[in-house]
């Protein structure tokens, strides 16, 4: 098997002396569509974090494509094919929806060939709300310009922290399209989400951390039957 796109390796990460992340490895190939998951408080964000560049971590080495991330700061991370969305959208409120893309543009693409952002408003379904202000947005609309200002980067890898949050049954079939779609045109996409019903019709691959360690990786179907991971969201 070639070198994986994303490689994670004895990830830790301590908060005073509470264990955030320990020792967790992780792999994903490129093209993947991987699924994480886990209880509240199981270190999903933390790594999240980690990866991302927001968040220093205190041992292991995260690569992408072979390049070392370690201390890198998110701007370095995003140019060399790195994306991510946030639990919380973080649009700059003054500008319009279509103003809003600009600034991932110019970190992302400094100079050269930079994406069209008619082109990508209309992906993600926004191109009538260009001259929009994020206050006016639904919250399905909020989540389409957090993807649309994670895309603008053009990434290889593409991390949806929790995109389906509040949203209706429909709105997430309709996001689920938008994000297999990518994976189609060739964006390798992790996805943290609590909403298992979308994890399990998105992924690939499923991953579940609980407190800090990583417990399973595999088939989906076969990750949520494995006794651990029941005990970790039923209890005994």
């Amino acid at each position: 098997m070639s070198a994986a796109l994303l490689e994670i390796n004895g990830l830790s990460k301590r908060f005073g002396g509470f264990v955030a992340l320990d020792s967790v490895d992780l792999a994903v190939q490129a093209g993947e569509r991987l699924g994480l998951i886990g209880p509240n408080g199981s270190g999903k964000s933390t790594l999240v974090n980690c990866v991302g560049g927001t968040l220093r971590y205190d041992a292991g080495r995260v690569r992408l494509d072979g390049h070392v991330l370690d201390g890198l700061p998110a701007h370095r991370r995003v140019r060399l094919g790195l994306a991510r969305t946030f639990q919380l959208p973080r649009p700059f409120p003054s500008l319009t929806v279509g103003e809003n893309l600009c600034i991932p543009i110019e970190y992302a693409w400094p100079a050269g060939a930079r994406p069209d952002i008619e082109a990508l408003l209309t992906m993600v379904g926004l191109h009538e709300r260009a001259q929009a202000r994020p206050g006016d947005l639904t919250q399905v609309e909020m989540r389409r310009l957090e993807l649309a200002r994670a895309m603008a980067a053009q990434p290889r890898l593409l991390i949806a922290d929790e995109v389906m949050a509040g949203l209706t049954h429909g709105e997430i079939d309709e996001l689920l399209a938008l994000l297999l779609r990518l994976n189609d045109e060739g964006v390798t996409i992790v996805m943290i989400e609590h909403i298992v019903r979308a994890v399990m019709l998105f992924s690939q691959r499923l991953v579940v951390l609980v407190a800090g360690r990583k417990i399973a990786d595999g088939d989906p179907a076969e990750v949520v039957r494995n006794p651990e991971v029941e005990r970790a969201y039923l209890g005994e």
